[in-house]
C-alpha cells in the first residue's frame, strides 16, 4: 500500500457525539507494526477527558434519552449499527490490519464479522428478554425486574479490539446503559471509528464515549471514578487486579475481568482424528500471531502418539511463515508493536535456557521492512515448572509436554493460577466426560478447540477473571435486580 492509498485516520477522542483533541492538547504517535510507519496521531487523553467523558455519560443517562427508549427501539437502533459495522467492513479490516498487525482477511473474515453480529445479537435480544414475578402469597405482587447499572467504563485490550469492544459495549447498550470506552493505546483506532458509526446509527449524542490514551493516565481515572457504576476490563491478570482494588477503592463499583490464560489442548492416544487435532493445535496457537488470552499454548500428547503428532505439526509450520498483513494470503502477520515482540523473544531465549528442544522458529522474520514479526515456534521436551510452561507468552509460541496417565495429566492441566480455556481428545466418551468436568477452565472443547459462538458464555475460573462475555449471562454484568412489592389487599 502507498502512503497515498493509505486511509486519513482521525485520533481524537469521542465525546458527547463529537472529536475533540486532548483538553491538555497533548497526543501519542499510532506507529503500524507493519512496516513501522505512522498512521496518526492520538489524543492522548487524561483525567480531565475521562471526566468530561463520563459527565456526558452521566447526564444522557440521567436525562433517559436512550435508558427510557423501548427495548425495541433500542433494539432496531443497534442492528443499524450492526448493518454500518458490515458496511464499513473493508475500511474497519485495513485499520486494524494496520494497526494491530492482523492479517487483513481476518480482520475483515473474523473480526469485523463477528464484532457486527455481536452488536446485532444483543439488539436482537434486548427486547425477548423477560423479566419474573415471584411466587408470593395472594396479598402480594413481587416483580423482579432489571434495570441498567447507569455508567459503563470499558477497558480493552490490543489483540481483538473491535471484537472485545463489542462483547462488552453490545450488551451494556443494549440494557440502556452509557458507556465510556477506552481502548488500548496500541490499536486505538477501530473503536473511535465505532463510536462514529453508532452515531450514525441513531445511539444519541453521549451515549458512547471513546478516549483513548495510556493505562495510568486514562484507564486508571476511569476505574477509579466516582460516577462509573462498573467496569468491564479485558487484559492482563495483573493489570485486571489493580482494576478490583481501584473499584474497591473508590465506590464499590461492578467490576468485571476477562483475563490471562495458559490454556491445556490435551491429546489423548484414542484421538478420534489425529490430523485434526493436530491442525487445531497448530491453527489454534498461531492464529492471531498467538496474541489470544486463549490460545492453546500447553500442549499434552499421550507418550505414545508424540512422535507421529509432532511429524505431523512440523509438517504444517511453514504454511504459518509470517507476511504482510496486508497481503490477502497472508496467515500470520505482525506483533503489535516492538515491545511485545521483545517479550516473546525473552521468553523463547527463557524456553532455551531452561532446556526445552527448539523444534521450529525461535527467530525474528522479516517479511516487511520495519516490521514486528517472529517466526510460528514449537519447543519440545517442555516441563511444568519452566517459565515457557508457566506465564502467558502471549505469542506464536507452542510448548509440548508428554504424558501416560489420565489423572496425571489433568493434574498437570490444572495446576496454573489460570483457567480460562481447554480442550481434551479422545473416542471415549466417559473419559471426555470426566476429564471435561475435572479441568478447572470457563470453557472445554471436545474434539475441537476454540469453535463457538456468541450463544455461549465466555471467561475463566481463578485468576482468568470474573464474570462472562457473550450469550445473555453477559446482560448480568450491566443490569442491577430489583424487586419490587406490590401490597395486596383484595375482597376477593
Amino acid at each position: 500500500m502507498t502512503d497515498r492509498t493509505l486511509p486519513k485516520f482521525d485520533g481524537r477522542a469521542f465525546i458527547n457525539g463529537d472529536r475533540v483533541a486532548a483538553l491538555d492538547g497533548q497526543t501519542f504517535d499510532c506507529i503500524s507494526p507493519v512496516d513501522g510507519r505512522l498512521l496518526t496521531t492520538v489524543a492522548r487523553s487524561g483525567e480531565a477527558d475521562i471526566n468530561a467523558a463520563v459527565a456526558a455519560a452521566r447526564a444522557a443517562f440521567e436525562d433517559r434519552r436512550w435508558s427510557g427508549m423501548a427495548p425495541a427501539a433500542r433494539k432496531r437502533v443497534m442492528i443499524k449499527f450492526a448493518d454500518l459495522v458490515s458496511a464499513a467492513g473493508d475500511e474497519l479490516a485495513l485499520t486494524e490490519a494496520l494497526d494491530m498487525g492482523k492479517p487483513v482477511k481476518y480482520a475483515k473474515g473474523v473480526d469485523v464479522n463477528a464484532a457486527a453480529n455481536c452488536i446485532r445479537w444483543y439488539g436482537e435480544a434486548v427486547d425477548k428478554v423477560y423479566d419474573e414475578i415471584a411466587p408470593t402469597a395472594d396479598t402480594a405482587l413481587a416483580l423482579i425486574t432489571r434495570q441498567p447499572v447507569g455508567v459503563v467504563g470499558v477497558i480493552v485490550p490490543w489483540n481483538y479490539p473491535m471484537i472485545m469492544a463489542a462483547w462488552k459495549i453490545a450488551p451494556a447498550l443494549a440494557a440502556g446503559n452509557s458507556v465510556v470506552l477506552k481502548p488500548s493505546e496500541k490499536s486505538p483506532l477501530t473503536a473511535l471509528r465505532l463510536a462514529e458509526l453508532a452515531l450514525a446509527a441513531g445511539i444519541p449524542p453521549g451515549v458512547f464515549n471513546v478516549v483513548p490514551g495510556f493505562g495510568k493516565e486514562a484507564g486508571s481515572p476511569l476505574a477509579l471514578h466516582m460516577d462509573v457504576d462498573c467496569i468491564a476490563f479485558t487484559g492482563s491478570t495483573p493489570v485486571g487486579k489493580q482494576i478490583h482494588v481501584m473499584a474497591g477503592q473508590s465506590n464499590l463499583k461492578r467490576a468485571w475481568t476477562e483475563l490471562g490464560g495458559k490454556s491445556p489442548n490435551i491429546v489423548f492416544a484414542d484421538c478420534p482424528d489425529l490430523d485434526r487435532a493436530v491442525e487445531a493445535a497448530v491453527g489454534s496457537i498461531f492464529f492471531n500471531q498467538g496474541e489470544s488470552c486463549n490460545a492453546p499454548s500447553r500442549l499434552f500428547v499421550e507418550e505414545s502418539i508424540k512422535d507421529a503428532f509432532l511429524e505431523k505439526a512440523l509438517k504444517l509450520v511453514p504454511g504459518y511463515e509470517p507476511g504482510n498483513p496486508l497481503d490477502p494470503n497472508t496467515v500470520m502477520g505482525a506483533i503489535v508493536d516492538q515491545v511485545q515482540l521483545d517479550n516473546v523473544m525473552r521468553y523463547i531465549g527463557l524456553g532455551n535456557s531452561e532446556g526445552a528442544k527448539l523444534l521450529a522458529g525461535g527467530s525474528l522474520a522479516s517479511p516487511v521492512a520495519g516490521g514486528c514479526y517472529v517466526q510460528p515456534t514449537i519447543f519440545d521436551g517442555v516441563t511444568p515448572e519452566m517459565t515457557i510452561a508457566r506465564e502467558e507468552i502471549f505469542g506464536p509460541v507452542l510448548s509440548v509436554l508428554s504424558f501416560t496417565d489420565a489423572a496425571d495429566v489433568v493434574k498437570q492441566a490444572n495446576a496454573s493460577v489460570y483457567g480460562l480455556q481447554a480442550a481434551v481428545w479422545t473416542r471415549d466418551i466417559n473419559k471426555a466426560h470426566g476429564v471435561a468436568r475435572a479441568l478447572r477452565a470457563g470453557t472445554v472443547h471436545v474434539n475441537s478447540y476454540d469453535e463457538d459462538d456468541i450463544t455461549v458464555p465466555f471467561g475463566g475460573f481463578k485468576q482468568s477473571g470474573v464474570g462472562r462475555d457473550k450469550s445473555l449471562h453477559a446482560f448480568d454484568k450491566y443490569t442491577e435486580t430489583k424487586t419490587t412489592w406490590i401490597r395486596i389487599d383484595s375482597p376477593f
